[in-house]
Formats: C-alpha cells, structure tokens, sequence
C-alpha cells in the first residue's frame, strides 16, 4: 500500500514546521468564518488538522490509483478525431477520484464551494500527483484559472464560475501562446472586438500550445485596443467551449503524454471581459502566470521525487560484482547528489509558497475588503509581493533545473535498461524536460529574479536565518561557509551594478541569481537542520557542493570578462 504522502517524511516534514498561522487567520477572518461554514477551522491547530487530513487522501489517491495507470496513459494518451479530444479512460478515472476525494476547488473559497486552502497545501498536492502522473498534473494544476477568476473577475462571474470548478464539473484552460509570439506575450494579436449595439465581445484568431485545449472554460489573453502594439492593448476573456472555438489539432509531444495540448481557432468566439480593460497582461496574466510557475515547480519536484525513488529501489536491487551498485562510491556519490538537489529543491518551493500564500491574503484585502485595510496591511502587502516575485522564479529554475538533472541520472543509474520502455526513468526524463520550459524557460527566470538579487529583496529574510542558527558545532561550520559566500556575493553584486553596463549585467545575471539561491538555500536546510538533526548530512552536503559552484560564478563575475559579449558572433559563426 502506498500513500504519497504518508511515505515521504521529507513532505510529512514541511507540513509539521512550515508556520502558516498568519495566513490562515487571516483567510478564515480570525476564525469567525467556523461560524459561518462547515468544516472552517476554529483555530490553527484545527486547520492543521484538516490539511494532513486531506493531504493524506489525495496521498493514498496518489499512490494507490494514479500511480498504477500512469504508464498505460503515457502509452496511449488522448485521442483526437473530427475537432474532438477525448482523455485516456483512466485519465477520466484519475480525474473523477480526485473530484470525490473533494479537492476539485481546494483553494476557492467556502462561498464558492472550496475548502479555502493556503497555495502551500494545494501545492503539496500537486507535487503528490506529478509523483504518481506528471501529465495529470497538468490537469488538476488548472485550478489557478478557476483563483485568477475568483480575485479578478466580478461577482456574477464568481457565481457562474467557481462553483462548477469545485465539483469539478468544469476544467479550464489558460490560452496565451501564439504560434508567432512565443513567451513575447505583448506581441499577442488574437482580436477581440465589441459589438457597438449589444457590448458583447467576440474572439478571432489563433492560439497554440494550449494545455487542456479541449476545456469547457478558457481564460483568454487577447488584443481588445485597435492599434495598438504592445501589453497596454491586451485584455483578459472569459469564453466556454462553443462550436466557434474549434481545437484544430493536439501536439505531438516528448512528454507529459497524458494532457492534450491543442492548437486551437478562435471563429468570432462569444466570450466577456475579466476584470478591466489593458490590465490583461501587466496585472492578471502575470498573477496568473507566477501561479502557474509555483505549480509547475511543484510537478518538477514530484517528478523528481519519483525518479530518485525509482533509482534508490534499482540500486540497492541491481548487483554487479557480487554485491549491489549502491555500495560503488560513483553511485552512492549520485544518489547523495540526486537526494540533496531533491531536498534543497523542496525546502525553496515551500518557504516560496508560503511567501506566496502571505501575499495572497494581504493583496486580496488591498483589491476587495477596504474595511480590513491599514497602514501595516498596505506594508505587508507591498513586502509579500516583492519577495514572492523574487522567491518564484528562483524556485521555478531550481527545482526544474533540479528535475531534469535527476532524471537524467536516474536513467545512468540504470544503465542500458534505463533507455527502454521496460522502467520508469525514461518516462520520468521525458516528463522533466518540459518543466523547465513551459511558463517561461530557465533564461527568462534569470531575467524575472536578477532585478530582486540587485535590490537586495531577500536580505531580510536572509538576515533573520543567519540570526536564527546558531554558531556552534558543525551547524555553525556551516554557516560560517554560507556568510563567506555572502560576503562575496554583495561585492559582486556591486560590482555589476557599478559598471552601468547592461549586456554584462545580463550576461552575468545567471551567475548571480545562482549564487543567491545558493546563500538563501543554504540557509533553509541549515534551518531545517536545526529542527531535525538527522538533516544536518543533507545540508552539508549541499553547502558543500554549492561553495565549488558558488566560487566558479563569482569569478566570472568578477572577471570583466567582455569576450563573449565583443567576440560572440566569432565564436557561433564559425
């Protein structure tokens, strides 16, 4: 029997040490709602309570059911014939036992038919799910549609929407890509047009690469000014599947072989306006994006957590030379790498999720409940939002960057048996591949976290974990490498920002949002290691590894290397 949740300690871990008071309190109005619906907690311990509670079933759901179908629906797939896409039966199957295990709309509010959950939890489930199925995932992670709807949309909107995505009647999709704009999203040109009589909006064009294509609601990034060019002429729609919206086509992909990604034709499409007019992408793609960022990072650690599983069981399994490979320092070497990156990946998501789920409640009192608004709500609000769009996309290039590598080794691990159909790892590194694609690739990550690493955003919280370990013992050796590491970081940092020259401070941003994570990272596991001391090898282990990688960026940084930027045409001419 497997529970997904139950049997990884590392998860059981975050759950028992993350600190989500504040933001509970304050999304259950100080625990007055528990008057108001069933199932609202009482107090926080209440609300813990709840959260293992539910994680446990999504993790026996997880373990028991999606994991065992998982490789017949990588093998066959959806099918496509005549514009209609219809998902693998145990697909349908996986879907429908999440709907009855009551997480469809796990972060809506209670009004609304949710269980008003923090992003931290829902995204505990999502890394379960990517474990057992990463394609379902990309499934049961639409439900940021449904939340962008829900702080964007108006009330009627709210009505009419969300309650069908928490029964899971409804599944959304969010259309953004084009086939010529690519992740230029201010280049969108799908035309949105309002009828002058009747006000109703209408969609025509195209949209490609579109996760769950097939869905009943899409949220829809579309050109709504004439004439104009760039992300100040772009609107959010809502539309629902209709004949005038027809999916031309499902991609034919390396991976995630389970979802259906569509090419899809907008015929004049009905569909209504969310929120307000120019604010599609600078405002609510963006909110919506960063939170699809959070659930993809989610997908890449589950997939890593799936692929080091699959080579710790083969290596202690496999024998050569009389005894099992797991006793060969080339692969027990690996598999300390592969756990460590696992690991250090989980700790960034999480401290992210909560710094997410903090701006999340502050902002949502800033947009709809004036009455709670105060001086220390605008503050927190304004702090919460900067240190998660810094903490976002360094976890997104982490933990995805992180997955693709395990993956990769997971299959070395297993030899030439690794390469065939016969295991999982092959499905494991085809599923990674895409994690550090889609949402953004790893460069534009880099170019989302250098602005906070040349401000500086996270040095609070990076002072208060300095002040908050101790010095002593091997936990204080330890720091000591971190601090070291610090301090070079904030010279290189002015060093950059001192030469006022913009294709080194790109060239280089890379080298410095790397070095950051490792400080800010290291940090977390020497915290965690404190509460626990049996992680003190793991955080060893990666502060050890980071202070080699770590040295080599700040070399180049301070190189004033200007050769690839003078030169670089010579080099890929040639």
């Amino acid at each position: 029997m497997s529970n997904f949740f139950s049997d990884n300690q590392d998860l059981v871990f975050t759950l028992k040490n993350i600190d989500l008071e504040e933001v509970v309190s304050v999304r259950e109005h100080g625990y007055a709602d528990a008057a108001k619906f069933d199932g609202s907690p009482e107090n926080y311990a209440d609300a813990l309570d709840s959260f293992e509670r539910v994680l446990s079933v999504v993790g026996d759901v997880s373990g028991e059911r999606i994991a065992p179908r998982s490789r017949q629906v990588d093998e066959e797939g959806p099918h496509f014939a005549d514009g209609v896409v219809t998902y693998h039966p145990l697909t349908v199957k996986n879907l429908e036992d999440l709907r009855k295990a009551g997480v469809s709309g796990v972060i809506l509010p209670r009004e609304y038919g949710g269980l008003n959950f923090p992003t931290t939890i829902y995204t505990m489930m999502t890394e379960m799910v990517s474990r057992a199925d990463a394609s379902l995932q990309n499934l049961f992670g639409l439900q940021d549609i449904a939340e962008t709807i829900c702080e964007f949309g108006d009330e009627d909107q709210r009505q009419r929407y969300l309650p069908r995505f928490a029964c899971g009647e409804a599944d959304g999709a969010m259309d953004l890509t084009e086939p010529d704009s690519g992740s230029d999203l201010q280049s969108v040109r799908l035309k949105a047009t309002q009828d002058p009589k009747t006000g109703k909006w209408y969609l025509d064009g195209m949209k490609r690469f579109i996760t769950n294509g097939c869905a009943k609601i899409h949220l829809v990034l579309a050109r709504s000014v004439e004439g104009s060019t760039d992300g100040r002429g772009l609107s959010m729609f809502i539309c629902e599947k209709c004949p005038e919206l027809v999916v031309r086509r499902i991609e034919h992909k390396l991976g995630i072989h389970g979802v259906a990604t569509a090419e899809l034709q907008y015929n004049h499409v009905p569909a209504e306006l969310c929120g307000q007019q120019r604010r599609g992408l600078t405002r609510y793609v963006m909110s919506l994006m960063n939170g699809a960022r959070v659930a993809i990072s989610a997908q890449a650690v589950g997939i890593a957590e799936a692929s080091y599983r699959e080579a710790r069981k083969y290596a202690a399994e496999r024998e050569q030379f009389k005894q099992s490979i797991d006793k060969f320092p080339a692969i027990y070497d690996m598999l300390a790498r592969m756990k460590t990156k696992l690991t250090a990946s989980r700790a960034l998501l999480y401290e992210t999720t909560k710094i997410v789920d903090l701006r999340n409640v502050y902002q949502h009192i800033m947009d709809h409940d004036p009455e709670r608004i105060t001086d220390e709500v605008r503050e927190k609000s304004k702090y919460y939002g900067k240190v998660a769009a810094a903490l976002t996309p360094m976890s997104k290039a982490l933990s995805t960057e992180s997955a693709n590598q395990i993956a990769y080794d997971c299959i070395q691990i297993h030899g030439g048996t690794g390469y065939m159909h016969d295991f999982d790892a092959e499905r494991y590194y085809r599923d990674a591949r895409i994690t550090n694609i889609y949402e953004g690739t790893t460069q534009l990550q880099i170019v989302a976290a250098i602005g906070g690493v040349m401000q500086r955003v996270l040095d609070p919280m990076i002072n208060e974990l300095f002040n908050g370990i101790s010095d002593e013992s091997q936990i204080g050796r330890l720091k000591a490498l971190v601090r070291q590491m610090h301090e070079k970081h904030l010279t290189a940092v002015k060093f950059v920002a001192d030469k006022k020259n913009s294709a080194y401070h790109d060239l280089r941003a890379r080298n410095l949002v790397e070095n950051e994570t490792f400080i800010f990272v290291g940090l977390l596991m020497l915290r965690d290691a404190l509460k626990d001391a049996a992680r003190e090898p793991l955080a060893e282990r990666y502060i050890l590894d980071a202070v080699a990688d770590f040295d080599r960026n700040y070399q180049l940084v301070l190189s004033d290397d200007l050769s690839t930027i003078d030169r670089h045409r010579e080099v890929i001419d040639y």
